[in-house]
């Protein structure tokens, strides 16, 4: 891990929550914005944060295989 991409924050309580402010320029370099949903994965080397979103990618396998199998249905039925 290279020492410029380490970035140093605190945690706070939040009512009866406690949180981690991000620094702007993460915020802006991933896109993430006030009110999103993210994910934490708990890993070897610590808390990876995400907006990868598991259920979402279950989901769009069920579609991928649903569209394949009725890939005709679905040409007709979007005439």
């Amino acid at each position: 891990m290279d020492a410029s991409s380490v970035k140093k924050t605190t945690i706070r309580a939040i009512g009866n929550s406690a949180g981690a402010t991000i620094p702007k320029v993460l915020l802006e370099k991933y896109n993430f914005h006030e009110g999103d949903t993210v994910f934490l994965l708990e890993t070897e080397a610590g808390i990876l944060l995400s907006p990868y979103d598991p259920d979402f990618e279950g989901a769009m396998d069920i579609y991928q295989e649903g569209s394949k199998k009725y890939r005709n249905a679905l040409r007709e039925l979007a005439k």
